[in-house]
């Protein structure tokens, strides 16, 4: 039966419990040798009986540290982040750092007052998936010990960033269609001042221009996903209209599926359910759990003190049919 203490118990209730010095129940909390057995499991009844919990904000402090890093993703919503988080999560809890986290909204702002906010809150570390390209703030913070990891796109400093292979990707996947006869083939993707998507811009015009394909900018939009069934229509509406569709990412793919229509398809990223649809598609599929883990590894080898060059990283991505598979012209 818990004992009771007015407030939160303090390591002094527990050595009054326990009849012993304030030191004894320092030394027992924190696994300190030299306690005799006896007295040890004296104090480890009298913390269980106040249910005393040892202030580990304290504790890590005396170390120099708060077991706490910040992550900035776009949208916490968007399963694709929500793979990345869990990942950062699970690299940091086997750590034993908690993680903050926060959505920028693709807004440059409030990911400069997310970061500062987090730098303020004395965090370790920080994994940012960047939605700005000026990082100039983070400085002085990088200078006073925070270390700090772009992923997904990367950032405006000389800094470590994982990347996926997105120009390659989006080159396997048009280069797929027109393995499948397909010459008329539409881009649909995110905004191109986004870096990835950008980048998938670019693998699809590199996949017609090996093709000997040309390129044709009315069979190209870019924008947020509402936009992308409205640019179908319009697109299809042409004399010449697209037999294929490639879509920049998953949601913009599910937007495409929902106006009815059903050119062949192919998708940058998986999507929830995808493997249920029939007929299906074909999708450009990136790891975020690998992503969100290799980002939060290596900003954890530097806080352990690799203070090397700054690394690079870009993973592969896979051509993964989905459903019934790719859609027929």
């Amino acid at each position: 039966m818990t004992e009771s203490v007015r407030g939160r118990p303090t390591m002094k209730d527990v050595a009054e419990a326990a009849g012993v010095a304030l030191k004894t129940v320092s030394r027992v909390v924190n696994e300190e040798p030299g306690v005799n057995p006896a007295t040890a499991g004296r104090v480890t009844a009298a913390i269980e009986r106040l249910g005393y919990r040892r202030n580990e904000s304290a504790r890590v402090l005396r170390r120099g540290r708060t077991a706490t890093i910040g992550l900035v993703i776009e949208d916490v919503a968007d399963p694709f982040y929500s793979g990345l988080s869990r990942a950062v999560e699970d690299v940091a809890l086997r750590h034993g750092s908690l993680v903050l986290s926060g959505s920028s909204g693709e807004d440059a702002r409030r990911e400069r007052e997310l970061i500062l906010a987090f730098c303020s809150r004395r965090v370790d570390g920080l994994v940012i998936v960047p939605a700005g390209t000026d990082h100039d703030y983070l400085r002085p913070e990088l200078d006073a010990g925070i270390a700090a990891v772009f992923a997904d796109r990367p950032g405006g400093l000389d800094a470590d960033t994982v990347l996926c292979d997105n120009a390659g990707g989006a080159r396997a996947g048009v280069s797929h269609l027109i393995r499948h006869g397909h010459r008329r083939i539409a881009f649909i993707g995110d905004s191109a001042s986004i870096f990835t998507a950008g980048e998938r811009l670019h693998g699809y015009r590199r996949a017609l221009e090996e093709a000997g394909l040309p390129f044709d900018p009315s069979l190209v939009a870019t924008g947020p996903a509402e936009q992308a069934g409205p640019a179908l229509d319009r697109m299809l509406s042409d004399d010449a209209p697209p037999t294929a569709v490639f879509t920049g990412n998953g949601r913009i793919t599910v937007a495409v599926l929902r106006t009815g229509h059903r050119p062949a398809l192919v998708g940058f990223d998986d999507f929830e359910l995808a493997d249920l649809l029939v007929p299906g598609v074909t999708v450009v599929a990136q790891d975020p759990v690998r992503l969100g883990r290799t980002a939060a590894e290596l900003l954890f080898r530097r806080l352990s003190g690799d203070h090397g060059t700054p690394e690079r990283v870009e993973l592969p991505t896979r051509l993964i049919p989905r459903g019934s598979g790719e859609l027929p012209a």
